[in-house]
């Protein structure tokens, strides 16, 4: 139980107290009413005695009476109703509320920290009130009147008479049959006279001698003057007297209980309970019968009954309505008690009830215990008093006593007044009255063998009950408290009795015995026994029930170990009977502290219970808005209701809010708990959307809310933009660029505020999740947000508005009608606001009507929609309410501080602040492929336009596939017009040949500075060429686009990023970008593989030395997917410096190349150096096309589109600026000589091979073409046009040992040294000799040796080589070389040398002349690069005899 004021020791005897009634006359009460009080009103906060009492027992010894309590009541004719008795309990309990503010006691228990309040005191007001309304009984005696205070006033004509009429009425009332009640302790009952005297009205004199008169005629003990009223209560005073009176009027008057919130519980039947509501002492009526002032009245807990009868004296004189009743409630409350009173008169009134007590009511308690002990001993004839006797009684042989179960029911016997069981608990109660513990318990004890010898069993469960009370309170404890007289006590006024009132009382004074020894399951145990459904039928059972479980509760939790469950479902069950006794606030405080112990331990369902009550008894009282928290607890847990009882509390829900609502119309927006909203996946997109493809216009990708991050695509795009403002800015980044971010969420950087342009919307995308199995609908949904208008030079504007729905001139804002989120569905709504004006926005959160759909439940809760958005939902019921959008930001991780500590950062992607006008680009692709063979040439178109009301200058795209797509040259005469420059529809720049120029090469050159490909350049960024560079407001422009297939096949994601600027620079956006992403799915098409290797012959047609050989190997790797039949290489082109195709040295005739599926075509043509004028005077970046047609129409490979795909698939290598290497006399580092070397084997020839495919497609025969680019570097090595897969080299085996630190000079390899020297012999193919004629044939031979480096070299020529493999001994025939054997020279840089030489022949046949050794090495170098040059092909000759 819960702690209490007072002990139990305390307790008990202020609960049972000698109790006196008072009867006064007309004056007498008129002198108590000037202040406002009744006779027995005035000395209820004087009624404890201050000192000690003495009196004595029956065998004489002294017995000590502490805190002694007097009980003084106005006699009432009436017993108390039950009904009424029940109303004040219920006034009582609900009067009493815990104190604002009070501090709760923190409990510990387990992982349980609960603020409990550790004191109950309604549940004491009602326990006092309880014990204090019992109705007297024939059993009992302890509220019986034991004396009656007879009072008169001294200003009454004759005092002396009033006070005989008085006995007179008094000693009627006692001993006349027509009156059962009030009960009377014993026939002889104590009148005490009292005389009240006003001393500021009456004359003192007259009052003494009157007093005098008195004492003469009933003797000092038996009368006394009392002088009250010093002071008239209208007189100001400066003396602030205190009020005593009005603690105890307000705990005990019916009429002057407050009205409580949750108004009075309805008794249904006693529907005019209320119409009479009486002070306890019922003073408003009074009935003159006889002349004699009739002061006994109907009890105030009387119901009111008719007034025909006319016998009933008794009977009310009128009837106080309700509203009557309420007024006077008003005017009474500000009403001071006491007024005439001092202080002085206090002390009187004190003295007055001490002089009663010692000199009248306990001599005349002591004399009727002495009177009842002498009867008890003369009728059993003993010889002792029954206090000396009593061992001999207990300690005869002891009759076992019989259960209650075997008694039969005699709960209807009654004993005459005069029996002596009844002398016994009289005696009793007397003992009990004055604490005389030890007598009383065995007067009980006696009494209770004698009535269940009896089997009266009322009476002998009373007497059980006093014994158990009176063994515990015995001083010194010599017996353990008999708590089983209690149990058999409480089970026979329940069970046989049926008297369920008594029961209570035994069970509250065991309880708290029990809890005063810490028997804390016991005392739970036995209150819980009487709190069953079954016990009691009606509210006052619900009442009694709340209350009992409420202690039991407290009972659990004040035990040694604390049971925290129990005492949370004991509360909740409390809770629960509190509900049905009308007890709301009660109801409301225990299921509030019962759901400190359900919160978040996992149990939903009781959680929800828990909640969903709370929040109706919050309701009903009122308390708006802890009901919509509480229902809101139920909504944003993760239920696991069913839907049926999900839509019960959505509804039960809403229909609160919308009382909450209508209380405050204009006020702010309340907080809805529904839907579930992820702040953190709110993304904003700044701009317009993008529009549908239209036809064969596509437009621009660019950003979208429909695009899922990609943090690579990011980062491409991020790196794409940093290049073009790097070019823009003349290759540095401004440290004030950031990258442009049009779609904002919760991976990007928000740690800025974003910038927005003026009259473009902002798009805000809300994820929604319902939790619930119900669907909702949320109606005019729209963004909530705060604007801060700026003018044109940046200064804020004086007033802040925050707006949501008004001034639409300032932001415009998008209003979604109808937004249905399905049951336990995730839904993102895309919300947008229009800027109209520069200044600083925030957007707070949505606000929205939440409602939910009518007639979407099916029986079995399944959420049964109509056809979705298809119209207008039938709403149940709405509200309107706001959800905030709070965004925390990411992690602060970098500082020490924020490492140690939990910070985070902004995100400030709600926060976007709009800027001045810019220009708006839309791209669209007319024409745009999705598939193209592999290298294919595809001309589209593409259309800018400028779609705002500024002009854009500055376009560029960027891309990191720039060899994909071109625009063409920065000439015009380098671009073709139009699509349709030749029969064909090429797409291509082309020229009709005639056939004469069969396989001879047409040259013509370009520079690559006309394609936008120069030394240091970015070829990513490419200019697109507006005309004048400028774009106007309105206006769009088409630009040929050519595509080409990239040369790998699959499918390719291509970005194009369009930078642009504003004319007028803006100082937030310097500029804006435009995104695409393209996507190519390229199929197979040709594979061409080429080689180049120095030609045999030093001289060519034109008598140049230097030329080499070609072999291109084209292959058809095409499968016929694409409906291509076959591809005809229609030209080959070759493009460089410094080389450039002569001719095609192909043995076929044939010009027409076909190749069909899988087959393969080899070609060979002649390659020689350009003019050395033109090399003179052509700049480096100067590239000779050189084309050879295998049609009738040469296609120009030095203009557009064909040289700008090959500058692009060179543009790797042009980005490295190449050194140009020069001759100086000093000694070259060995590095140098190196690099000469390697240098020689170099080659910067680039083949394109041009091909047209035939292709049928939906019967209809289309021609596509396209080209591919083979870049040769070095002599000898096969270079491919279609990039190699790397093999993975081999894992090579750990070294565990240390390398020497040895820096191992770098050597140039066989095969670069072997083609420093380029050798060439010329001699006749036949020689004819007649060997018959002379025996020697001397076949002159001419050795040339051409310098490849441009370094010196020198050169030795050995001629004493011998073959000496037996092979070729049988294939040539030996010979012998005449003259000088070795040869010393030096070759300049590239210069050619000729050295004659003599064979000499002995016989016929076929030799090999080709047996001369060289060795060369770089003249100012060592032995050590010394190699043999050898020719790789044989130089036969045919020696014939004539």
């Amino acid at each position: 139980m819960a702690q209490c004021v007072q002990s139990v020791q305390e307790l008990i005897p202020d609960s049972f107290v000698p109790c006196v009634a008072a009867l006064c006359s007309d004056e007498a009460e008129r002198l108590t009413r000037l202040n406002h009080l009744s006779f027995a009103e005035l000395l209820k906060p004087f009624s404890r005695l201050t000192s000690e009492v003495h009196m004595r027992d029956p065998n004489n010894q002294l017995h000590i009476i502490k805190n002694l309590k007097i009980a003084v009541s106005n006699i009432i004719t009436q017993p108390p109703q039950h009904g009424a008795i029940r109303k004040l309990l219920n006034d009582v309990v609900s009067g009493c509320q815990p104190a604002e503010g009070l501090v709760a006691n923190v409990i510990t228990a387990g992982d349980y920290d609960l603020n409990i309040s550790a004191t109950t005191p309604w549940f004491e007001s009602y326990r006092e009130t309880f014990l204090q309304s019992m109705p007297a009984s024939d059993h009992e005696f302890l509220n019986h009147y034991l004396a009656c205070m007879l009072v008169a006033s001294s200003g009454e004509a004759e005092p002396m008479e009033q006070f005989s009429k008085l006995s007179q009425e008094q000693h009627r009332i006692q001993h006349n049959n027509d009156y059962s009640y009030p009960k009377w302790f014993i026939p002889n009952t104590l009148k005490y006279y009292v005389l009240l005297h006003d001393m500021s009205a009456g004359d003192e004199q007259r009052a003494e001698s009157i007093y005098e008169e008195m004492k003469q005629k009933y003797g000092t003990q038996g009368c006394y003057l009392l002088k009250i009223n010093s002071r008239t209560s209208n007189r100001a005073s400066d003396e602030q007297i205190p009020d005593p009176w009005s603690q105890y009027l307000q705990k005990n008057s019916v009429q002057n209980q407050e009205s409580y919130e949750d108004g009075p519980c309805t008794i249904t039947s006693n529907k005019n309970y209320d119409s009479n509501l009486l002070s306890l002492d019922g003073l408003d009526n009074e009935v003159k019968v006889d002349g004699l002032p009739n002061n006994f009245r109907t009890h105030p807990l009387q119901l009111d009954q008719p007034i025909e009868s006319s016998n009933n004296v008794d009977g009310p004189d009128h009837v106080k309505s309700a509203s009557s009743l309420h007024e006077t409630k008003k005017a009474n409350s500000g009403i001071i008690h006491g007024a005439c009173l001092t202080l002085t008169d206090h002390d009187r009134i004190r003295q007055f009830i001490q002089e009663f007590t010692f000199r009248g009511l306990l001599p005349h308690i002591e004399k009727t215990i002495r009177q009842l002990n002498d009867q008890l001993i003369s009728r059993k004839g003993l010889s002792r008093s029954l206090f000396s006797a009593t061992k001999k009684w207990f300690s005869g042989s002891k009759v076992p006593e019989k259960s209650i179960n075997e008694l039969k029911n005699t709960s209807g016997l009654l004993y005459p007044p005069e029996a002596p069981e009844l002398q016994i608990r009289k005696m009793a109660d007397l003992c009990f009255l004055v604490q005389h513990y030890d007598l009383a318990y065995s007067c009980y004890h006696t009494a209770k063998k004698d009535f269940l010898n009896d089997q009266a069993m009322l009476y002998a469960a009373g007497a059980l009950e006093m014994a158990a009370v009176s063994a515990f309170l015995q001083p010194g404890a010599p017996r353990p408290y008999p708590a089983h007289y209690m149990d058999t006590a409480i089970q026979t006024y329940r069970d046989v009795c049926k008297n369920m009132v008594l029961a209570e009382r035994c069970v509250l004074l065991s309880a708290e015995i029990l809890k005063s020894q810490s028997k804390y399951s016991e005392a739970a145990a036995l209150l819980i026994r009487l709190t069953s459904e079954n016990t009691w039928k009606g509210m006052d059972s619900d009442l009694r029930s709340a209350l009992l479980l409420e202690q039991a509760a407290h009972c659990f939790i004040n035990m040694k170990s604390p049971m925290v469950r129990k005492y949370a479902f004991h509360m909740i069950l409390a809770g629960h009977r509190f509900s049905k006794a009308g007890q709301k606030k009660h109801a409301l405080r225990c299921y509030c502290q019962a759901m400190q112990v359900y919160k978040g331990k996992g149990w939903s369902l009781a959680e929800d219970h828990i909640n969903f009550t709370i929040g109706r008894q919050s309701y009903t009282l009122r308390q708006l808005d802890n009901a919509v928290s509480a229902f809101r607890h139920i909504l944003i847990n993760e239920s696991k209701q069913s839907a049926a009882q999900q839509g019960a509390f959505l509804r039960e829900y809403l229909y609160v809010y919308k009382n909450v609502s209508q209380l405050s119309p204009d006020g702010p927006f309340p907080q809805l708990p529904l839907p579930y909203i992820n702040s953190s996946a709110t993304r904003v997109f700044f701009g317009h959307d993008r529009r549908p493809a239209d036809g064969e216009k596509q437009a621009a990708t660019h950003v979208s809310l429909d695009q899922e991050y990609d943090s690579e695509s990011s980062q491409q795009w991020r790196e794409l933009e940093e290049q073009v403002v790097a070019v823009v800015n003349k290759g540095v980044i401004p440290s004030s660029f950031h990258p442009t971010q049009y779609c904002l969420n919760s991976y990007s950087d928000n740690s800025r505020f974003p910038l927005a342009v003026v009259e473009e919307p902002i798009t805000v995308e809300v994820a929604f999740r319902n939790p619930l199995k119900v669907p909702l609908l949320l109606t005019d949904l729209s963004l909530l947000w705060k604007f801060q208008p700026k003018d044109i030079n940046g200064k804020d504007n004086e007033e802040v508005r925050e707006l949501v729905t008004g001034e639409p001139e300032m932001i415009g804002t998008e209003v979604i009608s109808e937004f249905l989120i399905n049951n336990e569905e995730s839904k993102v709504a895309r919300l947008k606001l229009f800027p109209h004006h520069i200044g600083e926005l925030h957007i707070l959160g949505v606000v929205y009507n939440l409602g939910t759909i009518q007639g979407s439940l099916t029986m079995d809760g399944i959420g049964a929609l109509p056809g979705c958005h298809t119209g207008k939902y039938s709403l149940s019921m709405s509200v309107r309410g706001r959800q905030d959008l709070e965004i925390q930001g990411p992690r602060l991780n970098n500082t020490k501080e924020e490492k140690t500590s939990i910070t985070y950062g902004p995100d400030r992607r709600l926060d976007p602040i709009i800027t001045e006008e810019m220009p708006l680009l839309e791209v669209f692709f007319i024409h745009f492929p999705t598939e193209l063979l592999c290298g294919e040439i595809r001309k589209a178109y593409v259309e800018f336009a400028n779609v705002s009301k500024c002009p854009l200058t500055g376009l560029k795209v960027v891309s990191k596939r720039p060899e994909f797509f071109t625009f063409g040259g920065n000439t015009a005469v380098l671009t073709p017009l139009s699509p349709s420059a030749s029969e064909n529809c090429s797409a291509y720049k082309t020229v009709v040949t005639d056939s004469t120029s069969v396989c001879t090469a047409l040259t013509s050159s370009a520079s690559s500075v006309d394609f936008g490909i120069g030394i240091g350049s970015q070829p990513e960024v490419i200019p697109v060429p507006l005309p004048d560079t400028v774009l106007l407001p309105g206006a769009s422009v088409q630009l040929p686009m050519w595509l080409r297939g990239p040369d790998e096949e699959g499918v390719h994601e291509i970005n194009f990023l369009f930078y642009y600027e504003s004319v007028k620079k803006q100082p937030k956006i310097r500029h804006r970008i435009l995104r695409h992403t393209a996507v190519i799915c390229t199929s197979r098409s040709l594979n061409v593989k080429a080689t180049v290797c120095r030609s045999n012959s030093l001289e060519d047609e034109e008598g140049k030395g230097d030329n080499m050989l070609v072999f291109v190997d084209v292959e058809n790797t095409n499968t016929s997917e694409a409906g291509v039949k076959e591809f005809h290489i229609v030209q080959v082109s070759s493009s460089s410096k410094h080389w450039k195709l002569q001719k095609s040295v192909n043995l076929s005739e044939n010009k027409d190349a076909k190749l069909a599926s899988r087959e393969k075509g080899k070609f060979c043509f002649k390659v020689i150096r350009c003019n050395e004028r033109e090399g003179a005077t052509q700049s480096s970046e100067k590239y000779t096309f050189a084309d050879i047609i295998f049609g009738n129409e040469q296609i120009i490979s030095s203009a557009s589109p064909c040289a700008d795909f090959f500058y692009r698939s060179l543009s790797s290598e042009l980005k490295k600026p190449q050194t140009q290497l020069s001759m100086h006399t000093e000694k070259h580092s060995v590095e140098d000589a190196v690099s000469l070397i390697q240098k020689c084997n170099k080659v910067d020839l680039n083949i394109v091979i041009l091909w047209k495919a035939y292709v049928v497609e939906d019967s209809k025969q289309l021609i596509l073409e396209g080209q591919h680019h083979v870049i040769l570097h070095t002599i000898g090595k096969e270079a491919f046009s279609y990039p190699q897969k790397q093999e993975q080299p081999e894992m090579e085996p750990l070294k565990f040992f240390r390398p020497e630190n040895t820096t191992a000079t770098s050597r140039p390899s066989l095969e670069q040294l072997s083609n420093l020297i380029k050798t060439s012999l010329h001699y006749p193919e036949t020689f004819n000799h007649p060997f018959h004629q002379k025996s020697l044939c001397l076949v002159p031979v001419t050795l040339l040796l051409s310098n490849c480096s441009k370094a010196d070299v020198d050169v030795i020529v050995d001629l004493r080589h011998k073959t000496t493999s037996p092979e070729a001994l049988e294939i040539h025939g030996s010979f012998t070389w005449l003259g000088q054997t070795q040869y010393k020279l030096q070759l300049k840089g590239q210069e050619i040398l000729s050295l004659q030489l003599k064979a000499c022949f002995v016989h016929t046949g076929v030799y090999n002349l080709g047996t001369p050794r060289v060795f060369a090495k770089l003249s100012d170098q060592v032995t050590v690069f010394e190699t043999s040059q050898q020719n790789s092909m044989p130089a036969l000759i045919i020696i014939n005899n004539v």
